[in-house]
């Protein structure tokens, strides 16, 4: 599990969950005693309303218990952190023990800002063996210098957590911590049928203080309670349902939509084996080569010209091209982005089943899947395409060394 880094933080995110259960029992009680059996059945007989009401409030009332329970597990057991670097885990490990306010005096120096230079870094293997990925203008994956790791596509640090989370949505001590890529559906499921028992509470209120008023028999202040309350709620649970769904179907988190008029992304794209750099790009190798100069010691980068032929085979080239501003390298199209967080069918889209398909989605192409931006970015740069038996090679390869890897490394 991981924890929010402040302590009022920490405290509120556990505080909450109690004032959501008493607004929600308060709300059962003047729904199902005071208006529908007290008021509808008990003292003006009309049943068939108050049984409408119960039906459906207790229907929509086990919906959203089920999404909030669903929500609030998957964000304290996957929250979707990426993991930390050997750095980072080698000063928490230190850490431990340590008081909080000396971890955060210690915190603004504990981790160095420049990227791995180290060709064989852990987890950078991970990038380019994709066919794209982000990266920064040397052609590298971004790098999270508190993480002290390479920073995946469409991955955000979180201030509050200290980690890169995958997907960042939102913090929110509603439900209990980080919403994001593991999370998202399951939030905007529960803020969806928190919202519909909202106004189911706010409607049978509105009937039963109209109906008392119509009666003279004054102000009936459970009533008007939970009217207060569900209004209060529903507008807010509505609200986000709604901007969650729109941020659904364009494809962004709300930490992406805040940047997204004025960002420019930068990718690195696989090429053909050598391709030299072009008018409008550059390029760059992987495996990186080592830091030698003249001497052995470390210094600028260079080929290593021994390199076998079977390391030959093994390498990637890459151009490294911008979007224009504002362009979404992930866009599928609206249906295909709804699907790619909700899931394929109705059931799916109800029910906090299964995960969001975007949240298990493996290629080789890409950490997420992309939609017509990359091929017209091909074109726009005028990239080389890969050939079949540049990619056959390649697949041959990458299988030769799973099958070592499985079998034990041989000469």
């Amino acid at each position: 599990m991981v924890s929010a880094r402040r302590a009022e933080t920490r405290w509120v995110t556990r505080i909450i969950p109690f004032v959501l259960g008493g607004c929600a029992g308060f709300a059962t009680y003047a729904v199902v005693k005071h208006i529908c059996l007290d008021y509808f059945i008990s003292d003006q007989r009309q049943d068939g309303t108050a049984i409408a009401f119960l039906i459906l409030y207790f229907i929509f009332l086990l919906l959203m218990l089920m999404t909030y329970f669903r929500v609030f597990l998957v964000i304290q057991y996957n929250p979707g952190v990426t993991p930390l670097g050997p750095k980072a885990t080698e000063w928490h490990a230190k850490a431990k023990g340590r008081g909080r306010r000396e971890r955060d005096l210690e915190a603004a120096t504990r981790y160095e800002a420049r990227p791995d230079d180290n060709p064989d870094s852990p987890g950078l293997e991970a990038f380019y063996s994709k066919d794209v990925f982000v990266c920064e203008t040397d052609g590298r994956p971004r790098w999270c210098s508190t993480c002290c790791n390479w920073k995946l596509d469409r991955a955000h640090h979180c201030s509050e957590l200290e980690r890169c989370v995958k997907k960042m949505d939102h913090y929110c001590p509603w439900v209990g911590g980080i919403v994001a890529e593991t999370s998202f559906k399951f939030f905007v499921q529960f803020t969806f049928y928190t919202a519909i028992l909202c106004i189911i509470v706010v409607v049978a209120s509105i009937l039963c203080l109209q109906s008392k008023a119509r009666k003279g028999d004054g102000v009936d202040g459970v009533a008007v309670g939970a009217l207060a309350v569900a209004a209060l709620f529903g507008l807010f649970t509505l609200t986000m349902t709604l901007t969650s769904i729109r941020y659904i179907l364009i494809n962004l988190t709300t930490v992406d939509y805040v940047k997204s008029k004025n960002i420019v992304h930068q990718l690195a794209i696989r090429v053909p084996r050598g391709t030299p750099p072009g008018q409008n790009y550059n390029v760059i190798t992987y495996p990186l080569p080592e830091h030698t100069n003249g001497s052995g010691q470390p210094g600028q980068l260079t080929r290593n010209e021994s390199s076998s032929a079977r390391d030959q085979l093994a390498r990637r080239t890459f151009a490294i091209v911008r979007t224009e501003m504002g362009e979404n390298p992930w866009d599928l199209g609206y249906y295909r982005n709804w699907k790619s967080v909700m899931g394929d069918n109705l059931i799916d889209w109800l029910l906090p089943i299964n995960e969001s398909p975007c949240a298990k989605y493996e290629s080789n192409e890409s950490f997420y899947e992309m939609g017509p931006l990359y091929h017209q970015l091909r074109v726009r740069f005028g990239l080389p395409e890969l050939s079949s038996e540049n990619e056959s090679g390649e697949m041959c390869e990458q299988k030769r060394r799973d099958k070592l890897g499985m079998n034990g490394t041989r000469d």
